[in-house]
């Protein structure tokens, strides 16, 4: 069984398929998604569950194939320019991304807010694009910035939309995370989502993964199936809590429905 730094373990068994060593492979990687620029293997051992002398032998191959890179003075890794050879590979080719501006941008002028497009990495939310209103500093969400799935209006509305056993996988990671102390908390909050998005197709996060932080979103679906999302947000002070549910979330749905007329 390979276990993610989100708590989501892969039943790998019975499935002939799945290479076990290419699974531990990246979850090496994702150990740098954590927030530490910098790892040694005691680190990443202890962030991925995996013995050391295993990831030792990770970290050996992937420096040798470019992902990785060395530090020799401080005897850790970092994350090499392969792996951005790989993320800039992904967003350069995503459609609806480069569809998707121009609307983003007509929506971030009228509202004054913040609008990201976002996809799914395991628990979190990972933005592929952000757009500003042109006289606005706050709120710049950089493109591959991690969101939390539970939290978030771009999480809710990617677990809402989903197909009931997809949620349910979700909410079963989501549980294992959290815990017994944590986790009925964030499920309440999934629920009053869940709320909203059947009686109005919109995610609201209102101070909820950040206390100063209104959002908004919806889900996006592209024709090959995959869900992503649609997000606007702001300061408190500029967008009400009231304002954003009663006019901005209807807005943004229906800009994901403009969105997914264009064909992507």
């Amino acid at each position: 069984m390979a276990t993610s730094d989100d708590g989501d373990s892969v039943q790998t068994e019975k499935d002939r398929k799945f290479v076990e060593a290419l699974s531990r492979g990246l979850d090496v990687l994702r150990a740098f998604s954590h927030g530490s620029v910098i790892l040694g293997n005691h680190d990443i051992a202890r962030l991925t569950n995996l013995p050391k002398p295993t990831v030792s032998r990770m970290t050996y191959t992937l420096t040798k194939l470019g992902y990785l890179s060395y530090n020799a003075q401080l005897k850790k890794y970092q994350l090499g320019s392969g792996v951005l050879a790989l993320g800039y590979a992904y967003v350069s080719n995503l459609k609806v991304r480069q569809l998707a501006k121009p609307y983003m941008d007509e929506f971030a002028r009228q509202t004054n807010m913040s609008v990201g497009l976002t996809c799914r990495d395991r628990l979190h939310m990972i933005y592929v694009e952000n757009r500003l209103p042109p006289d606005a500093s706050l709120l710049r969400m950089e493109v591959g910035l991690k969101l939390p799935m539970a939290t978030t209006s771009a999480g809710r509305a990617y677990y809402c939309a989903s197909p009931d056993k997809g949620r349910k996988v979700i909410e079963d990671a989501m549980a294992r995370k959290y815990g017994p102390e944590s986790w009925p908390e964030k499920k309440e909050g999934l629920d009053r989502a869940m709320e909203d998005y059947k009686n109005h197709g919109f995610c609201l996060s209102i101070g909820e993964w950040d206390r100063n932080i209104n959002s908004a979103g919806v889900p996006v679906h592209l024709q090959d199936g995959t869900i992503m999302t649609l997000t606007c947000a702001a300061p408190s002070y500029v967008v009400s809590a009231e304002k954003l549910r009663s006019t901005i979330a209807h807005q943004l749905a229906m800009l994901a429905g403009d969105i997914e007329s264009l064909g992507v």
